[in-house]
């Protein structure tokens, strides 16, 4: 198009209004009070550290995404943010803020993103995983939100329209010991009518047998009819594993999360084959070649995607896609600040197979604290919103405060 050529139009505004022009990349480190801390197989919990990223159009529309590098609500985000500053936000301005897919393409594939679009086919960056993707992920989140806002649409729209306005939610938390976890997931029920809890087990405890009794104690205090799910973090063996599954068999587990690390995907399988606990994971995995082979080795029931983690919104879409293809439940890992949250709570309710929302119940100052609306559980499920892009407004006053003095944007 020559520069004396008419704008062309689309969604109302013309197309180069939707270029971008700055990128800006907020490392963040929230501290939580003594109070809310809790202890897990990460430490103690005294911070809530994520990287946010926000992208600002020509006509000052700004879209907002959220890149993890660690699940848990701390770790190390100097280097995920310096990746954003130094290698991906470059290749950004001037380019047009809809061409999501194309944007998404070029930073997978990196120097050989022509090779890539000529051929079909992907030819990435040997770091195709990891930090890299986490990085590309608040990028497309955030590109995500800036259609939905510039098409007065809320994401899930965009994605192909929500399948309920609100979805089952369980309340993630779990850490207290044997004479106290009945208490503390008895609290999560009345705090927010929850009918499904998620309680951490594994190398919090030390061994399978304490982990089992703790499950027991939790059974013991809920009834019957309250779905328990377990968190392993990835922690035991899979001998440790076997052991666990076999003591809770009577418990009527919803589900046993990352039994085992991720990086042992046989092992996992060989849980799987020994139980009937359907087992979950995801929240470790980077892109759609990651969840293909959890699904192809049989290692899953469930799959879990983290949309800050995975490759963002773009990624989870072709994730959901395996999910319905396998016919396995979507349960987004949401444990996450507000913009990975509402990420993945997109994508699920657009999804065939979604399935159930994971709601944190640990002190999250990133989820509530830096948004204007509120994200709360209605009778125990999370409503999906109606507001355009993500659905959430970044309170930038708010957001300052937890900028990290270690690498401040």
């Amino acid at each position: 198009m020559s520069s004396t050529a008419p704008a062309k139009m689309l969604g109302g505004a013309p197309f180069r209004d939707s270029r971008i022009e700055s990128v800006d990349v907020f490392q963040l480190s929230a501290p939580i009070p003594p109070a809310k801390q809790h202890v897990s197989d990460f430490g103690k919990v005294s911070t809530f550290d994520t990287v946010f990223v926000r992208i600002t159009t020509e006509s000052g529309l700004e879209g907002w995404g959220e890149a993890k590098n660690a699940a848990g609500s701390t770790g190390r985000y100097g280097g995920l943010a310096a990746i954003l500053r130094e290698d991906i936000v470059p290749l950004l301005p001037g380019r047009s803020a809809r061409d999501i897919q194309s944007i998404w393409e070029l930073v997978y594939n990196g120097v050989r993103a022509g090779h890539a679009n000529r051929a079909g086919r992907v030819f990435p960056e040997l770091s195709r995983r990891g930090v890299t993707i986490a990085a590309l992920s608040a990028v497309d989140i955030a590109l995500w939100d800036l259609l939905g806002k510039s098409l007065q649409a809320p994401v899930w729209q965009l994605l192909g329209g929500r399948r309920k306005e609100r979805f089952p939610a369980y309340a993630s938390g779990g850490w207290a010991d044997v004479d106290g976890i009945g208490e503390e997931l008895t609290g999560y029920i009345e705090k927010g009518g929850f009918s499904s809890v998620k309680m951490r087990v594994g190398a919090l405890d030390g061994s399978p047998e304490l982990s089992a009794r703790r499950v027991k104690a939790a059974r013991a205090a809920l009834g019957p009819d309250v779905q328990i799910f377990c968190d392993a973090h990835g922690t035991f063996s899979v001998s440790e594993a076997k052991r666990f599954c076999r003591m809770v068999t009577s418990e009527n587990i919803g589900w046993l999360e990352e039994p085992v690390t991720g990086d042992n995907k046989r092992g996992m399988a060989e849980v799987r084959c020994f139980t009937d606990i359907p087992i979950a994971a995801g929240e470790s995995e980077f892109t759609r070649f990651d969840f293909r082979d959890l699904l192809d080795l049989r290692c899953v029931d469930i799959l879990q995607p983290d949309m800050a983690v995975c490759g963002g919104i773009s990624e989870g879409v072709r994730i959901a896609a395996l999910a319905a293809a396998y016919d396995v439940p979507l349960a987004p890992h949401l444990w996450t600040g507000a913009l990975g949250f509402m990420s993945g709570l997109h994508v699920l309710a657009s999804s065939p197979t979604g399935w159930i929302v994971e709601y944190s119940l640990g002190a999250n100052p990133v989820l509530h604290d830096v948004i204007e609306e509120s994200i709360q559980p209605v009778e125990g499920c999370i409503p999906v919103p109606d507001r355009v892009g993500l659905g959430v407004t970044i309170n930038t006053d708010a957001l300052k405060r937890f900028v990290s003095r270690e690498n401040q944007s």
